[in-house]
């Protein structure tokens, strides 16, 4: 896989651990997380609460401009950028056009809300505030394009997953 890959899909769903193992797979690549950008403001931070707008909205779309330059950049310079974030609902299809770099590619991690939920229980990490697992997993069906390759990874490893998105490259790649 060349170019930028964008793993998504709601909180707990596996994305920071799967695109760390892809670009680990992968001969040159970068992991670009998404998240980072928004740990990155030290004041003034405004969490993004959904339907909010406002600052927090303003700094969500800031955080996915900083992500989608760095992927292109890292790619520019010859490596994969496999970028990994939350990138729900009408957002998703507003990333791949924030993206100039080709091929890019898009995987949708969509576990079923059950192993999503277990595996929020069994992190240390909290992800769910002003979301419910069950509200985020409802905008994720319901409300996000699909958009190159959805995966049900709840009963997949890690290297499950990864095999499946390598093997299915010419369907997780979008443009």
């Amino acid at each position: 896989m060349r170019g930028v890959v964008l793993i998504t899909g709601v909180m707990a769903a596996g994305k920071s651990t799967v695109a760390q193992a892809l670009a680990e797979r992968l001969p040159r690549a970068a992991h670009v997380r998404g998240d980072l950008f928004r740990r990155m403001i030290v004041s003034g931070r405004e969490e993004y609460e959904p339907g909010a707008g406002g600052e927090g909205e303003a700094q969500l779309r800031l955080r996915y401009r900083l992500s989608a330059a760095t992927a292109d950049a890292y790619a520019q310079a010859g490596f994969t950028a496999v970028v990994q974030d939350v990138v729900l609902g009408e957002d998703l299809a507003a990333y791949v056009r924030l993206v100039r770099t080709r091929p890019l590619h898009v995987v949708v991690l969509a576990p079923g809300p059950e192993a999503v939920a277990a595996r929020e229980a069994g992190r240390a990490k909290t992800g769910y505030g002003a979301w419910t697992v069950a509200e985020l997993d409802g905008v994720l069906r319901a409300s996000t394009p699909r958009i190159g390759l959805w995966l049900d990874n709840s009963a997949l490893t890690v290297a499950e997953t990864v095999d499946t998105i390598v093997a299915g490259r010419e369907r997780v790649r979008v443009v």
